[in-house]
């Protein structure tokens, strides 16, 4: 609960009980989590509570938006580097064909893609499939 609360203090956001909780969650994680995941986790917290919090993780650059191969999205911690309303995410997410859970590989850089004169690139997304570790 104190890196929580660090995490917070170091984003200038109000420390409060709920905050804390579902940052907890993530930082006691090493898989991209679903809503779902979050809800179960944390039953107390209604949806609406718990959408303005993971926007406002967004927002400030301590979580990051993570699609899977369907197209949902999952959130995942940032590293350093990410900050208000600037991610610096550019690195590959694995997601596991048999566990489907979704991994941050941070070591793992996404390719620079050189596009044609005219065009400019915002996002680019990289999802490996596979077995994970545990699934192997």
């Amino acid at each position: 609960m104190q890196e929580a609360k660090a995490v917070l203090q170091d984003n200038k956001l109000r420390i409060t009980k709920n905050r804390a909780e579902v940052l907890g969650v993530f930082l006691n994680s090493d898989i991209a989590l679903s809503n779902q995941i979050i809800e179960q986790e944390l039953d107390h917290i209604d949806r609406i509570t718990l959408y303005r919090t993971l926007k406002t993780f967004e927002d400030k650059g301590i979580i990051h938006k993570v699609f899977d191969t369907s197209n949902k999205h999952k959130f995942a911690l940032c590293v350093s580097g990410c900050s208000d309303h600037h991610h610096e995410d550019s690195h590959v997410h694995f997601e596991c064909e048999k566990c489907e859970n979704t991994t941050c590989l941070n070591d793992v850089k996404t390719p620079n893609i050189n596009l044609p004169k005219g065009y400019k690139t915002s996002t680019i997304e990289v999802i490996v499939t596979g077995l994970c570790s545990n699934c192997r």
